[in-house]
């Protein structure tokens, strides 16, 4: 693992070298001081990643950035970000050329953190085309900011429910799209809730996250002509199902894995897996969305396992895991909710596929309720 640090290297922290140091030899960090000096490196030699520090003395950040994006599209990159107001976006020029944010002051914790879940992706989605394909996307999307917001509130403990109310409540066409989605099937037991704190109290903060999650992630624009409200409400319902299949110690995870398993459709230039193979044969060179999806979630810093389920759900045999766990309940969610076949075989490995018809039966009783409600 190849990483170059650019700029004031006061940004780093001390004991940062040490920690570096224990991963042994295939860990390499280097540092230079402006952004001519990474232009050349980069230029000369492949960098895994590449972290920026908040200001350089000759280039903007975004700049520099944007210029390692055309040289290597394939490198990682990450822009420090000086501690501002709770929730606050990067700036917008940054959120197009940079991958991952990490606030200042930095952690040695949180830097290897970063480099680990990169590392992962990278053994899980080992692709040369896959990353050159999603690196050149002009336009990615940017990560959902007021989601990860909310996680760190819920992470940290802080805040009461009127607190995470008024932080949704910050951006107005959020708030309207997730009152929306409460008082649909998914969620409504008949009494319309008219109030985000209404909505905290009657759906749980971990529920209130996930709509915001789905607000943000299927109002983003890109080239991509896929009907968006079919998209989101097979995601809904499959979130809903993942939940109830796994246990509850795992019900979030997979909420949140079923709720962007088909993200990748939502990305110009992919693949649609759902669709079969050109019947003259020739091979599609686009990358499928599954895996493209994936990507993109390993770029924005979800857990691993959301990752991995996302890149694996279509196929869950490929996942590294030899139970049942979030990616096998995000392909039984999936395909229940697309009324796409289940693997058997999968589930017969691990031990399950007696379930498969209670979750057969809570899947028609779900879609039967959205019907009901749609009527």
């Amino acid at each position: 693992m190849r990483i170059l640090y650019v700029g004031d290297t006061d940004c780093l922290p001390e004991d940062l070298a040490d920690y570096i140091g224990d991963m042994g030899d295939e860990w390499k960090v280097e540092t230079v001081a402006d952004g001519n000096a990474a232009i050349f490196a980069v230029a000369n030699e492949a960098i895994d990643v590449v972290i920026v520090g908040p200001s350089l003395p000759d280039l903007a950040p975004p700049t520099l950035l944007g210029q390692i994006r055309t040289l290597r599209p394939e490198t990682i990159r990450i822009a420090l970000l000086e501690t501002g107001e709770q929730g606050s976006a990067p700036p917008v020029r940054l959120i197009g050329v940079a991958h991952r944010f990490l606030p200042l002051p930095l952690a040695s914790e949180t830097v290897l953190e970063a480099i680990h879940s990169l590392e992962e992706l990278r053994d899980l989605l080992d692709s040369p085309r896959l990353r050159r394909a999603i690196g050149r996307v002009e336009h990615l999307p940017s990560p959902p900011h007021l989601y990860f917001a909310l996680t760190r509130a819920l992470e940290e403990d802080e805040g009461s429910s009127a607190d995470i109310a008024r932080l949704v409540a910050g951006d107005p066409a959020i708030a309207a799209k997730v009152l929306q989605l409460c008082n649909s099937a998914f969620f409504s037991n008949g009494r319309a809730i008219t109030d985000l704190r209404a909505a905290v109290t009657r759906l749980g903060l971990a529920t209130l996250r996930d709509l915001v999650l789905a607000s943000e992630v299927f109002s983003i624009k890109t080239g991509s002509t896929v009907d968006r409200a079919a998209l989101q409400q097979r995601a809904l319902l499959a979130s809903r199902l993942a939940a109830r299949i796994l246990p509850h110690t795992s019900s979030e995870l997979g909420a949140t894995a079923a709720l962007l398993a088909d993200i990748g459709l939502l990305l110009p230039g992919v693949r649609d897996e759902r669709l079969p193979v050109a019947a003259n044969g020739e091979p599609d060179e686009r990358p499928g969305h599954t895996e493209a999806g994936a990507y993109l979630l390993g770029l924005w810093g979800l857990p691993m396992p959301i990752v991995e389920a996302v890149a694996f759900h279509r196929q869950p045999q490929r996942s590294s895991l030899r139970s049942f766990w979030v990616p096998g309940a995000v392909h039984v969610a999936g395909a229940l909710a697309s009324n796409e076949p289940v693997d058997e075989a999968y589930l017969s490995s691990l031990g399950v596929l007696h379930q498969l018809q209670g979750w057969r039966d809570m899947a028609e009783t779900m879609s039967g309720r959205i019907a009901e409600h749609a009527a």
